[in-house]
């Protein structure tokens, strides 16, 4: 995997769930260019196939290189027994991050922010070598939602829809009604906190125009990217969240007049014709930065103004 300075920063447009009981969907899972993989011991693995799950996801962080960020969902290290036998076997490992599924309180995330600090300190590596993301998945989580984003390791919060739903007592709907409440909180708790907000799954792999309609909902509400669960998804989220060519002309027309103003101090800040201020410029700044993290030439963007 590429190193980033900032791991609250990194590109996470996609997280691919690759199920750790399967060792050619392990072995394969690099290849489809998601940003992050999820290899997940928890609600994909029977309670027989647990022990067997966290084993080979560890023999394939520690045998295999991948490009794209490692992140092991683990089981829940107190409403199960099989959890804190994750972290002990996945650790070692040296994954990215850490999933915590169902987090509904603080002295969660510190359990198991304590015991990756455990074996980083066993390793001698660096402090924040790994760190956390959380799910919010029912009510409670909900309510706590602010004070589990601000923890230290905490990197990235997301939605689980369908413990959520459940939850909840209704069903998912092709609008996203039942959800709404949820993702506007998470959002805000995950901007206040300065860290990454990832949307949930969608599990109808073969309606990929209901899947384009709420990946754009949920880049146009402000999150980072999306949960994905087939390969073919990956792409399409890339497509959505990848500025097009006249968002990015724009974007750099507002950030070099931005520029020129403050070089020369003018008090008036306009691009073809209308006025810019603060906000916009922040705006722009986020567009350059997505396309940029995208492998757009944002040089070769800029020549042809």
């Amino acid at each position: 995997m590429t190193e980033m300075t900032d791991p609250r920063t990194r590109l996470r447009r996609t997280m691919m769930f690759v199920p750790g009981n399967n060792p050619k969907m392990i072995n394969s899972a690099d290849i489809y260019g998601a940003d992050s993989l999820m290899f997940d011991v928890e609600d994909a693995i029977t309670i027989t196939e647990k022990d067997t799950a966290r084993y080979l996801v560890a023999n394939a962080l520690k045998a295999l290189q991948f490009h794209s960020e490692t992140v092991v969902r683990i089981n829940h290290p107190t409403q199960t027994p099989f959890g804190m036998d994750d972290l002990k076997i996945i650790l070692p490992a040296k994954p990215n991050m850490i999933r915590l599924p169902k987090v509904e309180d603080i002295s969660e995330v510190e359990l198991v922010s304590n015991e990756i600090e455990r074996v980083e300190k066993e390793n001698n590596w660096p402090k924040g070598t790994i760190n956390i993301i959380g799910a919010i998945e029912s009510v409670k989580g909900l309510y706590n939602v602010q004070e589990i984003c601000k923890h230290p390791r905490m990197m990235a919060i997301a939605l689980g829809a369908e413990d959520f739903i459940a939850n909840l007592k209704t069903q998912r709907t092709k609008t996203g009604i039942e959800l709404y409440y949820a993702r506007s909180e998470i959002l805000m708790a995950a901007r206040d906190a300065g860290i990454q907000c990832m949307d949930t799954v969608f599990s109808d792999i073969n309606d990929m125009e209901g899947f384009d309609r709420e990946v754009t909902n949920s880049r146009d509400m402000g999150f980072d990217g999306k949960s994905v669960i087939h390969p073919k998804q990956i792409n399409e989220v890339h497509r959505i969240y990848t500025p097009n060519d006249n968002q990015l002309h724009h974007a750099l027309k507002v950030l070099a007049a931005f520029e020129d103003s403050t070089k020369n101090h003018k008090g008036v800040l306009a691009v073809d014709g209308k006025m810019i201020d603060g906000p916009i410029v922040v705006r722009a700044k986020r567009v350059v930065n997505q396309a940029e993290a995208a492998g757009i030439d944002i040089e070769k963007k800029r020549e042809e103004l």
